[in-house]
């Protein structure tokens, strides 16, 4: 049944890790001007004191940050402590693969539940929603190792638990497809979406101005690409042949990091490739380490499965190409060296495709669900020992029943693609899936809905004075304003002031109650809310005294193109002014005052924080440390360490004197059984003598202890 995917499961725990260790240290960094005392949404007013039990008010809303106070901690000190403890607890995962526990794992997960129930509006994106998730699923696929430092052995029901994170990437993609059809965006089915995204995106980077000036048929183009990776190509996410999955890997890959080229999404593609491993298999990594197996001969004329499966293959390629060319009018004019493609079908004939194809959908993930669970079952039948083929077989019925139970709950989520299928499931999955819903296990998704800024994009600039006549625009670190400036890198750290910019400027101010509470902290002058806009103090027009008045204007911005660029200073932008999105106001205005009031977002006096505690000082002495740098800054830093920390761990490993080995030269591998150790099936492989011939050996992170292979006398 082939070789279980060690390999791939420790790639998917560490890009994992890494994706906590960029949530959480990219959160700290902005946690005292978002939700700190004198921030714009304290977090102090979601967590108010009712006289509930603590158990009560942990039902109510899951989070460690009511045992702050007895830690001595209000809630943002609370905050700042989940944030630290998670980046540290995600950067040890990233270096050290037996760190990569379950139980590390649910801390985590627990940390930033915890954190994400008082996040409010700066929180509540979907890859929070999916880095959740992703992470409840990690609790399960993750060995318990901390009680067994050296154990990496795989369990027999371990390939049921990582089924999972297929089906999640699965509902990702497939969602994402859909919905941008049945949103009826005119841009989607116009095949003209691209067209706008590159400027329009919330923070664009300086490939998506060169990505913007594409000719616009290979922009459509790239739209009908969208949808067949988001779409067609998950359905091979379930087919027995391995290359189909390969095939549909690599495809998700390129899609991703085109789209970490042009945009800043934080650790969102990134976690999505790390979801994408789940596809991998044992084989294809030890080919990408250069440990692939070997074939000493050809096998002519090939079995009949081999070569029912290649013919497979080829139709499901050219199935994929027939659907493309045929509903999407795909046609080559010669004359004009274009390639010409438009919707050849109806709204009414998607959604009744989508309504025929999605129970049919959850058919296919049960029935490879079903495969892996009897794949296990199997498995744990070859264990040696009664005692412990009891035991693999007791660890089986619980892994398998989690995982049904799990894949049942996210049907619900995955349904709503089609109300219709939605109401044919069983009420118990509905109560089941309500039961758990708060804590955030599984969830809906689907991205770029609708494509905005179709007449320019949206952008608000605000604007300072001291005496009403001479105004000064405040420019922020990463979202568009100087029209002069080259649009920003951050990724993996997500500005989130920035992103709420972004959808603020998409409606009227009091769609966003959090503005006017940012622009009372700008005229107070809190340094914290400062620090969001802009780290240096030099680039800040009012950092020696704060502006007297605050007022909003709405702009519509364009990328320039390439035949504007003239002999003087490169000009990214262009912009319009449209209309003012905030009046004129100061403080102690009546204006700003009922705004403040109607949200509840007046300022109350605090509660008064010790300051002879260990706990607090540190937490104090940590920020003070972080202050001077800028948020991306300290994330590539840290992932550079790690990036450092790896290739020097890799080259300690290789020889240090001698000739360069020679593959001829290696003695031969003898072939392997299968051993059992604990109960649980270890591999004894021969590879070991001819990698100590080639200078190397094999680590923890790829499955292999140093006692799993006997030397050669």
């Amino acid at each position: 049944m082939g070789e279980p995917p060690r390999r791939p499961r420790e790639l998917f725990l560490a890009g994992l890790a890494a994706a906590y260790l960029a949530a959480f240290v990219s959160l700290y960094l902005q946690i005292p001007g978002l939700y700190g005392r004198d921030g714009i949404l304290p977090a102090r007013r979601v967590l108010r004191l009712s006289g509930k039990g603590l158990w009560e008010q942990l039902r109510d809303v899951p989070t460690l940050l009511w045992l702050g106070p007895q830690l001595g901690l209000d809630t943002e000190q609370g905050m700042e402590l989940l944030c630290l403890l998670g980046a540290v607890a995600s950067m040890g995962a990233l270096l050290c693969a037996p760190l990569r526990d379950c139980l590390l794992f649910a801390v985590l997960r627990v940390f930033y539940l915890s954190l994400y129930q008082v996040g409010q509006v700066f929180l509540y994106f979907q890859w929070d929603s999916l880095l959740l998730e992703a992470g409840f699923l990690a609790v399960l696929v993750a060995p318990l190792r901390l009680f067994k430092w050296r154990s990496t052995a795989w369990r027999p029901h371990d390939s049921v638990t990582f089924w999972l994170v297929r089906w999640l990437l699965f509902r990702l993609m497939f969602a994402s497809g859909v919905v941008k059809l049945t949103s009826r965006c005119p841009t989607w089915w116009g095949l003209t979406a691209l067209t706008y995204h590159y400027e329009t995106q919330c923070i664009p980077t300086p490939a998506a101005w060169y990505a913007h000036q594409l000719p616009v048929w290979f922009q459509k183009f790239s739209v009908v690409a969208t949808y067949v990776i988001e779409i067609a190509v998950p359905l091979l996410f379930f087919m027995p042949i391995r290359r189909l999955r390969l095939f549909a890997f690599y495809c998700q890959v390129l899609l991703q990091i085109l789209i970490i080229l042009t945009g800043n999404y934080n650790f969102f593609n990134a976690l999505t490739i790390v979801l994408a491993f789940s596809l991998l298999d044992e084989e294809h990594m030890g080919r990408w380490m250069g440990r692939g197996k070997r074939k000493h001969g050809s096998s002519w004329p090939p079995t009949l499965l081999s070569f029912l499966s290649t013919l497979l293959e080829l139709a499901t390629y050219a199935l994929l190409l027939y659907w493309s060319v045929h509903y999407f009018s795909l046609e080559i004019d010669w004359e004009k060296g274009l390639l010409e493609s438009k919707v050849a079908f109806t709204y009414h004939e998607f959604t009744q495709w989508l309504r025929a194809v999605t129970l049919p959908l959850v058919g296919l993930g049960f029935l490879s669900l079903s495969w892996e669970i009897l794949s296990a079952l199997y498995r744990c039948a070859c264990v040696r020992g009664f005692f412990w083929k009891l035991w693999a077989t007791l660890q089986w019925a619980v892994f398998a029943t989690a995982t049904v139970g799990m894949f049942a709950i996210s049907l619900v989520p995955f349904t709503y693609i089609d109300y219709e299928s939605n109401g044919k499931l069983w009420p118990g999955i509905h109560q089941m899936f309500s039961a758990v819903e708060r804590f955030q296990v599984v969830n809906s998704y689907g991205l770029f809905r609708r494509m905005t800024g179709v007449g320019g994009r949206p952008e608000v600039v605000l604007e300072g004075s001291y005496d009403k006549q001479s105004w000064t625009e405040i420019e922020f670190m990463y979202k568009p304003g100087n029209v002069s400036a080259a649009p920003a890198v951050v990724a993996p750290h997500q500005p989130r002031l920035d992103w709420q910019m972004w959808f603020a400027a998409l409606a009227h101010h009091s769609s966003s109650p959090w503005f006017a509470s940012f622009v009372h902290r700008l005229l107070q002058g809190k340094e914290d809310v400062i620090r969001l806009v802009q780290v240096d103090e030099d680039k800040y027009p009012f950092s020696t005294q704060p502006p007297v008045y605050l007022r909003a204007q709405l702009y519509k911005y364009w990328f320039t193109h390439s035949a504007e660029s003239g002999a003087g200073a490169a000009q990214w932008w262009r912009r319009q002014h449209v209309q003012e999105f905030f009046p004129t106001v100061s403080l102690g205005d009546p204006t700003l005052d009922g705004l403040l009031a109607q949200h509840g977002l007046k300022d109350k006096l605090p509660l008064k924080r010790p300051v002879d505690a260990f706990l607090p000082w540190l937490l104090s002495s940590v920020r003070q440390l972080s202050r001077p740098f800028s948020p991306h800054v300290v994330l590539w830093s840290l992932y550079l360490v790690a990036a450092t920390t790896c290739l020097l761990r890799a080259m300690a490993r290789r020889p240090r004197g001698g000739a360069p080995p020679t593959r001829h030269k290696a003695p031969k591998q003898p072939r392997g059984d299968q051993g059992e150790k604990n109960g649980q099936l270890r591999r004894k492989e021969g590879r070991e003598a001819e990698e100590r011939g080639e200078g190397r050996s094999r680590g923890a992170a790829d499955g292999e202890g140093p006692r799993g292979t006997k030397r050669r006398k």
